[in-house]
């Protein structure tokens, strides 16, 4: 029933020479997606045009361990029989989301509901590195937590993109209240999520961004390991996948369990964890997913509030305790403040900073979300800047290792190279959710625009390295719907982070989020439409 399918990269010769040429353009899957010359600027990310230079008459030879399975070659009828089961699995188990087509699906939970968005099958990975991910996202949790205790070095790196980028501004200037009062965070929880794509030519896993506010799908992603390893068990004798091969991911236990720690850790057992949701929320189930563990697991109550209701029930005791709705918070929890249409009034920008000013554990507090910002990701990727907030020579490779090239607008040398090959760049805003980022021609006419301009409008965007990942067949349902296609993936990683005054109480990596999407895709938000929820399967 398979026809025997060699994963493109593996158990092959990957000879780069001049202009990229010699890449394997005898294969159809590549030939509605030429690439162009190498990128070879990960590791120290050098601010330097030198760094993107083509590795002409340079030879590399990566070799993975070889597989033999291709979706694209199982048999018809089994992909029908696999589908049918893989839908009612997630309609029994509840991964779900708000059916787009229902006005209320958004509002009110039961009603207009639909399945995820997945693949029918979980995307091979090299095993390699996935244990790097684990093994450097404790790293990335000590570093966040260190950058944001650092309030002179947010403020200085933002200072420019604050002059021109009204949302950064307001955050700034909420974070500025909190220097200003010197309010200090003991207790503070970090739910993270680091994304890395592995780029096929160099072979190495690059990060391509650090989430610290509003880490989405905890609960759904683990549903969907779930689900791979029970049709691999289901159809072993037919696919001949090994159901062990898929990590285990319980994401959702971990962040529950942080929450939990988190809210003991307030010590007042009659308060509540409130998460902080917009007026409209599809992916509520993923969310729910969460709070339902925490309660049935822990017995911790939880509230769901917009920020309007925050801001009109909401109140400030004396001794900093934040109260809503006559509840008193330990935690608070973002699932919303992320992008400038969560503030659509004032009335939301005044609950942030009442929340701010409590006594609550945030999650993230201001500071934290400053430190997810794309220019402090940039910042960072500086030379001698990770020396600034990290100690181990060690952990500062491994975090080097990850990052690929980020560069400042400001830095005319890149912005030249830019504009004369935007391919092998993003252009990248401080916006989160998928949906805002600039790709291809669009990369060349904003540059050449704010260049005309001479506005300093371009200190609200970061230049990045544009990763490209293998190519790898798939079979992706949406809405009931299956289809085949070549696609790209992108791993996340969860991370969980607890620390009361000097005593960390959680560190650690928490679980993982496939995301998976047709190559032709520049963007790869789920929620927003660009994406399907996956698996991994190690090889």
């Amino acid at each position: 029933m398979l026809t025997q399918f060699r994963v493109f990269g593996v158990k092959e010769k990957i000879c780069i020479l001049k202009g990229c040429q010699g890449r394997r353009r005898d294969r159809p899957e590549f030939q509605h997606h030429t690439k162009p010359c190498t990128v070879s600027m990960a590791g120290n990310a050098p601010a330097s045009v030198a760094a993107l230079k083509c590795s002409a008459g340079v030879k590399e030879e990566l070799e993975t361990q070889e597989s033999i399975f291709d979706p694209h070659g199982v048999d018809p009828n089994l992909v029908r029989k696999m589908e049918y089961d893989a839908l009612v699995w997630s309609s029994l188990h509840g991964l779900v989301v708000g059916d787009r087509a229902s006005q209320m699906s958004g509002r009110l939970p039961g009603v207009g509901l639909v399945h995820a968005p997945i693949s029918l099958l979980p995307m091979l990975f090299p095993e390699s590195h996935w244990k790097q991910a684990c093994e450097v996202a404790p790293i990335f949790n000590e570093l966040v937590d260190r950058v944001s205790l650092d309030a002179k070095f947010l403020q200085e790196a933002l200072s420019r993109t604050k002059k021109v980028d009204v949302f950064t501004s307001r955050l700034l200037d909420i974070h500025a209240k909190m220097i200003d009062i010197d309010k200090k965070e003991e207790i503070r929880l970090g739910l993270h999520r680091s994304d890395y794509m592995l780029d096929e030519q160099t072979n190495l896993l690059l990060q391509i961004e650090l989430n610290t506010i509003s880490s989405s799908f905890p609960g759904l992603s683990c549903l969907v390991s779930e689900l791979h390893r029970s049709l691999l068990h289901q159809f072993k004798q037919h696919l001949g996948l090994d159901p062990e091969r898929i990590p285990e991911n319980n994401a959702v236990g971990h962040f529950a369990e942080a929450l939990y720690k988190a809210w003991a850790e307030y010590n007042n057992p009659r308060s509540v964890v409130m998460i902080v949701v917009q007026t409209e929320e599809r992916n509520m189930y993923d969310q729910h997913w969460l709070f339902t563990v925490l309660k049935e697991r822990y017995q911790v109550r939880s509230i769901r509030k917009t920020l309007a209701e925050i801001d009109a029930q909401g109140e400030l005791l004396p001794d900093g305790t934040l109260v809503v709705d006559g509840e008193a918070v330990a935690v608070v929890y973002f699932r919303a403040g992320y992008a400038p249409t969560d503030y659509p009034s004032e009335s939301e920008w005044s609950a942030r900073l009442l929340i701010e000013q409590s006594c609550a554990i945030k999650c993230p507090s201001i500071a934290y979300h400053l430190a997810g910002t794309k220019k402090i990701q940039q910042e960072l990727a500086k030379p001698n800047q990770l020396e600034r907030f990290l100690e181990s020579k060690d952990d500062i490779a491994k975090v080097r290792k990850c990052f690929a090239g980020l560069w400042s607008l400001d830095d005319s040398s890149i912005v030249k190279d830019a504009i004369q090959r935007p391919g092998l760049y993003v252009m990248k805003p401080q916006r989160e959710g998928g949906g805002n980022n600039i790709y291809g021609d669009d990369v060349r006419l904003a540059l050449q625009r704010l260049e005309k301009e001479g506005m300093e409008e371009d200190a609200a965007y970061i230049l990045m390295q544009r990763i490209f990942p293998t190519i790898s067949p798939a079979i992706l349902i949406r809405e009931g719907v299956s289809h085949k296609d070549h696609v790209i993936s992108e791993l996340g990683v969860y991370a969980a982070y607890l620390r009361n005054k000097a005593n960390v109480i959680i560190n650690g990596q928490s679980g993982y989020l496939m995301r998976t999407k047709v190559s032709s895709s520049n963007e790869g938000g789920v929620a927003a439409g660009f994406a399907v929820l996956d698996s991994i399967y190690l090889v």
